[in-house]
């Protein structure tokens, strides 16, 4: 039987309506609220720290103030957790979560062609030029039109790995640019 916030933050009734003989005066029958350290909580603190405590939504992008270096970090990292991962157990063969996922029928495949398509948009957003994600966008389709081949793609998906070649392309078009 669930509490509500009245019950919580009131003494409870009897069933007769009057209230019972361990809550009769009231507030002081509770006895005084101790934190976690033993120490005496006063009330009108307690009321006031529910007053300041809120969630701000919609208070800037969350991945709108990173720099460039920070951008590039995170679309490798999302490449290495797509495509090389994990390893095979007494193998050198590496995997990610895109050939895990890609065993999903149909789902799956469009699940990891849409972060695919993410990191080259943020590519894109970079600075690289078309003739760039126009490749870029072509390992994506290759990855995923073949990706949608049970089994075969999937082990397809593992020795191709989409992500990993667009991260490289995109690094060594990095590398050309001057520092500004």
């Amino acid at each position: 039987m669930a509490m509500s916030d009245d019950d919580i933050l009131a003494p409870r009734r009897s069933r007769s309506g009057n209230r019972s003989r361990a809550t009769s005066s009231g507030a002081e029958a509770r006895g005084p609220i101790i934190d976690q350290e033993g120490r005496e909580i006063r009330p009108e603190t307690l009321e006031q720290g529910f007053r300041e405590f809120r969630f701000e939504f919609g208070q800037g992008h969350p991945f709108g103030n990173l720099t460039r270096e920070q951008r590039i970090a995170r679309i490798e990292a999302i490449a290495k957790l797509l495509d090389v991962a994990f390893v095979v157990p007494g193998t050198n063969i590496r995997y990610g979560i895109d050939g895990l996922i890609g065993l999903i029928p149909v789902v799956g495949d469009i699940i990891t062609t849409a972060i695919s398509l993410w990191l080259v948009r943020e590519a894109r957003a970079l600075g690289a030029p078309w003739y760039l994600t126009a490749r870029m966008l072509g390992n994506v389709a290759v990855d995923s039109v073949v990706g949608i081949v049970p089994f075969a793609g999937d082990a397809f998906d593992v020795m191709f790995r989409a992500n990993m070649r667009n991260v490289r392309l995109l690094r060594r078009w990095l590398d050309k640019q001057p520092r500004i």
